[in-house]
């Protein structure tokens, strides 16, 4: 039996948590996908996955090799991309899990590097809240703010820039906020980015003010949040990605630019492991210059005397556990 086929194989319906979809991904039939994942748990002599007409779940004993089988895909892979030119390589599929904005953002950009690697596949995946990156596959995550998992890599790549804004529509006839405080007489549409999204920061370079909201609409997406302001629902506080043509364009106006949303370290996480695959660390390369190439995520300061992205990078140069 090849054992490294049939980790390969378990690690795919692990994830799809489906014969019928690990076989479309690796070119097989769905037969040939069970009896590989059945010779395994021979092998090993256990079950791995539950498997009923309807369902298919993970034994203990398949959460426990999860990581283990990832290892061994990873020391794999390195040893045979050692073997190889980098052009040849730079192949295969990486799980890339972004924030919705920033994943719209770097959209925008890949296509030069696919074309660079014609044999590189990426699979963006726009999710607002942490993931289980062993569970799901997930080579590289970015997440914002701190990150509390000391049994990943961390590497900070930039920081958010956000704006608060609101509709000309919802703006007439009503008083602008100047300072955070005149945020309380007015409607507010909040981001739950994993918690309960009712709380805003603002900073003056000096002073940092936090702010309990009570906010007329709460939503766990940002698009969300995006359209809701430009229909008029309200104040919100919109990454510069989304709302950034909408002020060129007038659809937004911009407030208390003297008070902008605190700014959260821009971090793309990953599993703690010896061998990160060239196909990863090729992508991880692109996603840092990217951040870096918009002087709005390349430095910590502040949006109005922000540097050229030439600056020193030395704030997310370096790599540290997250904790």
């Amino acid at each position: 039996m090849d054992v490294v086929s049939a980790l390969r194989t378990f690690l795919r319906v692990a994830q799809t948590k489906s014969f019928s979809a690990a076989a479309v991904d690796l070119r097989l039939t769905q037969p040939a996908v069970s009896r590989q994942v059945s010779a395994l748990e021979a092998h090993l002599k256990t079950r791995l996955l539950h498997r009923t007409t309807t369902a298919l779940a993970l034994t203990a004993e398949g959460e426990q090799m999860l990581p283990m089988a990832l290892r061994v895909i990873d020391a794999v892979e390195a040893l045979s991309e050692a073997g190889c030119t980098e052009a040849a390589a730079v192949s295969g599929k990486v799980r890339l899990s972004l924030p919705t904005p920033l994943g719209f953002f770097v959209s925008d950009r890949l296509t030069t590097l696919l074309e660079r690697h014609p044999d590189l596949q990426v699979e963006l995946l726009l999710r607002d809240q942490p993931s289980d990156l062993v569970a799901n596959a997930i080579d590289l995550e970015v997440r914002l703010g701190p990150v509390g998992d000391s049994s990943l890599m961390c590497r900070r790549i930039g920081w958010t820039t956000a704006f608060l804004v609101a509709s000309p529509a919802y703006l007439e006839g009503r008083d602008t906020p100047r300072v955070p405080q005149d945020i309380r007489d007015h409607s507010c549409i909040c981001y739950s980015r994993g918690g309960d999204g009712r709380s805003w920061s603002f900073s003056s370079g000096a002073d940092e003010v936090a702010l309990r909201i009570e906010p007329r609409l709460v939503a766990n997406n940002s698009m969300a949040v995006h359209r809701a302001a430009l229909a008029g629902a309200g104040l919100a506080v919109l990454s510069h990605i989304l709302a950034g043509p909408d002020i060129e364009a007038g659809r937004l106006v911009r407030l208390m630019p003297d008070f902008p949303p605190t700014r959260l370290p821009i971090n793309v996480v990953y599993p703690s492991r010896r061998n990160i695959p060239l196909r990863v660390t090729t992508v991880l390369d692109f996603l840092v210059q990217a951040v870096r190439s918009d002087i709005l995520m390349a430095s910590s300061v502040p949006s109005q005397t922000t540097p050229e992205p030439s600056t020193p990078a030395s704030e997310g140069s370096y790599f540290l556990p997250c904790g």
